[in-house]
């Protein structure tokens, strides 16, 4: 491909990436892979370079951009490398007219101001759009961190995390040894500090509310030492379908997993109603916190659908304070930074249950947040998170 053709390759895919955001379509790493499939003569090089450009344009507008096009020009318009190449060639774009739109830069959507944790200040909101480094869990179910270095020499610690390991950008997990053994499984040192967080043990009945494919089930079984039992639960049938392979190849025997319905979920856990050791709620949420790696949800998200989040994250709160036994665990952690989905929500659950008492996590990381912690990308070097613990009454 010509530089010109990669930029037009790069048009084509924020436009589809544009209308998935708009009609909550696809993830942009999704739409990237299918649209090389179908594209062979693209080479490796080819690939790389127009991915770059897309996620180049899609971290500098905070804004959905009204076309593809729209959001290259914005990033060509001071770039003295790009912009020659909107030159009208066979498989280039056509030349630049004077007046087309042109994506505006931003960091954060116009509407998302001051809604933001206050411990998320101006200087650590250029580091939500960083680069995400790519970390591994070891399964202490199977190795300990000097083994599991051992087999992927290229790995090395995280800085917070135990269990933590980073790898070089562009490593192929899943073609390691040690990954396909089940020694390691791919988790950002943000999910690891949560799950040692809460606290679990061997023995216990724990249930994670909202497991989706399975990351933090995974940790919190290897914390068990596989002895006890955990349901895992999710109203989504595909994303809790992707837990069984991973489950087999962790070695985790003790999970059991449950569809739920939606505004029902209470229905297919009324055995377990009071007798949980420990609920974790990694409830749904923004993702704000996420925004490395999935910087285009910035375009997904709007005032409304952030409005219906919190009202759930309300309820699976509640349905949480069903579940756990007197004296038990509930933990409360959503992968934002915004102040209603993180210390507001638990502000609110403690008044509301204010038998619960605040507790402090198993392992201190973070900042402290009113009643729960909060991790940052630009002062702890993970993804954004917001967790709280409460101990229920007895």
């Amino acid at each position: 491909m010509t530089p010109a053709a990669r930029v037009q390759a790069a048009i084509e895919l924020l436009d589809q990436i544009i209308g998935a955001a708009a009609s909550a379509g696809p993830a942009a790493d999704n739409l990237i892979a299918a649209y090389f499939k179908t594209r062979r003569y693209a080479g490796s090089k080819d690939r790389r370079a127009v991915r770059e450009l897309v996620y180049r344009a899609i971290r500098r507008s905070a804004e959905r951009p009204p076309s593809g096009r729209a959001a290259m020009l914005g990033l060509a318009d001071k770039d003295a490398v790009l912009r020659p190449l909107f030159d009208g060639s066979v498989h280039g774009p056509a030349p630049w007219q004077e007046g087309e739109p042109i994506a505006a830069p931003a960091l954060v959507p116009q509407w998302l101001d001051g809604r933001f944790d206050p411990l998320v200040g101006a200087a650590e909101m250029a580091a939500l759009l960083e680069r995400a480094p790519l970390d591994l869990r070891v399964n202490r179910l199977k190795a300990d961190p000097a083994s599991a270095r051992a087999a992927i020499p290229e790995a090395g610690p995280t800085p917070l995390s135990p269990m933590g390991l980073r790898l070089p950008e562009g490593f192929q997990v899943e073609s390691a040894e040690a990954w396909q053994m089940g020694l390691v499984e791919v988790q950002d040192e943000g999910s690891q500090l949560l799950s040692l967080g809460c606290g679990a043990a061997p023995t216990m009945l724990i249930v994670d509310l909202c497991a989706g494919a399975g990351g933090k089930t995974l940790a919190l079984a290897a914390e068990m030492g596989n002895d006890g039992r955990i349901a895992a639960c999710d109203v989504d049938r595909g994303r809790l379908s992707r837990i069984h392979p991973r489950l087999e190849r962790a070695g985790v025997s003790i999970v059991e997993t449950r569809l739920l319905n939606p505004d029902r979920e209470l229905e297919a856990l009324t055995d377990l109603k009071g007798s949980a050791d420990l609920v974790l709620v990694d409830a749904p949420c923004s993702g704000t916190g996420t925004w490395r790696r999935n910087p285009e949800t910035r375009w997904r998200l709007t005032s409304e659908r952030l409005e219906k989040l919190v009202a759930l994250q309300a309820h699976l709160l509640g349905i949480a304070a069903e579940l756990v036994r007197p004296g038990g665990i509930l933990v409360y952690a959503v992968c934002s930074l915004l102040e209603e989905e993180g210390r507001g929500q638990a502000e609110a659950f403690g008044s509301f249950r204010s038998a619960f008492v605040s507790q402090p996590l198993a392992i201190e990381f973070g900042r402290p947040a009113g009643p729960g912690r909060l991790l940052t990308p630009g002062r702890d070097g993970t993804d954004g998170f917001f967790v709280a613990r409460w101990q229920a009454p007895c």
